[in-house]
């Protein structure tokens, strides 16, 4: 599935790559992707969003300001599950 989110690279030198997802509607979503480096997500706003795997998929609950942790290499599509605007922050290091 192509991206219908929309991701900006907020930050990009030699120690972090930041991102910010935007996902103006339910269903929009990042596109398929491999992350090579842990990171950490921080969403703007509370909401729901669809981890698609090729295990199967997910729903997963975020909560504003509340920031997770997921390893590298799983390759993953994450679509919007709220029926408004939704958003989050995106931060991998570098080592």
């Amino acid at each position: 599935m192509t991206a219908t989110g929309i991701g900006t690279k907020l930050i990009d030198n030699d120690r972090v790559t930041v991102w910010q997802w935007r996902f103006p509607k339910t269903g929009d979503n990042t596109g398929w992707h491999l992350h090579e480096r842990d990171y950490v997500v921080v969403p703007d706003m509370d909401g729901e969003v669809r981890v698609v795997t090729a295990d199967g998929e997910t729903l997963a609950t975020m909560t504003k300001g509340e920031p997770y942790f997921r390893k590298s290499g799983v390759e993953h599509d994450v679509i919007s599950a709220n029926p408004g605007e939704f958003s989050f922050i995106e931060i991998e290091l570098k080592p």
